[in-house]
């Protein structure tokens, strides 16, 4: 979920850059999920997403559906509620730095006959690239110790028995503290592990595309 949306940001983040129609608009309706936090969240997907719900409802009226879709207590619904969550702020931290980039750079490279596609591959990205990786670390942490809708809005006995919920029910309902603590401390290792990567490859990456735009030059 977190490379979707990262990948999801990406073009919306290019096509906004230089704002757009209602911009305030739209930045309200997509801060609010975070404003709402993950309870609100998942409490609003059980109301709206349940068989007898509002989105259902809707859909077997206009005959699009014949049986109420199964949006609750399975994967995909942990899916979306952690992109209702996560999908915001990584869109906005990525918004933040593409608009930060000045626009003569783009311009420059128009006059030089590059099109719009290397512009955007030659230019912008890689000036994107600390933003993207930020973004992607801190959207994979929370991600990664989902705890809350996995049990709202999974099903935490089987099928979205992550490893946040085995460290708390070692922890708080099987009484055997040492066993929690030593889950926690692998989820944190392999966050630390999978942000020390991202930075690794995010360095690398810009410092390829520093190099090959002196040699271009």
């Amino acid at each position: 979920m977190t490379l979707f949306s990262v990948g999801v940001s990406i073009p919306l983040a290019y096509y906004m850059r230089r704002g757009i129609k209602f911009e305030r608009w739209i930045t309200a309706l997509l801060v609010l999920p975070i404003t709402l936090g993950t309870v609100m969240v998942s409490q609003g997907m059980i109301t709206y997403f349940s068989p007898t719900g509002w989105f259902d409802t809707t859909l077997l009226k206009l005959g699009l559906i014949h049986s109420p879709l199964a949006l609750l207590h399975n994967v995909l619904a942990v899916q979306i509620s952690l992109f209702i969550q996560g999908f915001p702020f990584t869109f906005l931290l990525i918004l933040g730095y593409m608009s930060a980039i000045n626009p003569d750079l783009e311009r420059a490279s128009r006059m030089l006959g590059a099109g719009a596609w290397t512009t955007f591959w030659r230019v912008l990205f890689p000036l994107t690239l600390p933003g993207i990786a930020i973004a992607f670390c801190l959207n994979f942490v929370a991600n990664f110790s989902v705890f809350p809708s996995a049990n709202l809005v999974g099903e935490p006995t089987h099928l979205t028995h992550v490893i946040a919920v085995e460290a708390y029910n070692q922890a708080f309902t099987n009484f055997r503290e040492p066993f929690g603590t030593a889950i926690a401390l692998v989820m944190g290792v392999i966050e630390l592990l999978v942000i020390a990567l991202v930075l690794w490859l995010q360095s690398r990456t810009a410092a390829g595309s520093t190099i090959s735009g002196g040699k271009g030059a």
